[in-house]
């Protein structure tokens, strides 16, 4: 029991060390985000930081339900899946709040997409309930990709 709750812990810190790596790019994406020119279904800045938060949770508790099925060798490849779209998931901010480079950042939030998908799909086939936890993440994914591609697309002088 002790050794499954580690793992918890384990999964819920690497979720949230990626998160804290997007998290560095975005120190000074508040004043970058009210500067642009927004979509009126754009949300308000305020609202990513909690919904991320539970996000980041929810995908830290469904590579734990993977990891605690099957540990890490014999789960290799969804686990590995997972930490890749983890990294495109830390590194889009930085494409997008510190290099503003919007079409690049449309462009990795498809590939992060389709990483989500194929991480859906894996775990699937370990745990139903993990790849169902990894849902809303997919939702919010398509949701940032729609408002990415209009920002880039409403402040060309800002976004490369």
């Amino acid at each position: 029991m002790i050794s499954h709750l580690a793992g918890l812990v384990v999964w819920l810190g690497i979720v949230f060390a990626a998160a804290a790596v997007g998290g560095l790019a975005s120190a000074e994406s508040a004043a970058f985000y009210r500067e642009l020119v927004r979509p009126s279904w754009s949300p308000p800045g305020w609202l990513f930081g909690p919904v991320w938060t539970v996000l980041y949770a929810m995908m830290g508790v469904s590579a734990w339900l993977v990891w605690r099925e099957r540990g890490f060798r014999r789960a290799l490849v969804p686990l590995a899946l997972f930490i890749d779209q983890l990294a495109f998931n830390a590194l889009w901010t930085w494409i997008f709040f510190v290099w503003r480079q919007g079409i690049w950042a449309f462009v990795e939030i498809l590939v992060l997409w389709g990483l989500i998908v194929a991480t859906m799909k894996a775990f699937y086939a370990v745990r139903p309930l993990a790849a169902w936890l990894l849902v809303p993440y997919l939702a919010w994914t398509s949701f940032a990709a729609a408002l990415a591609f209009t920002i880039w697309r409403m402040n060309p002088a800002l976004l490369g």
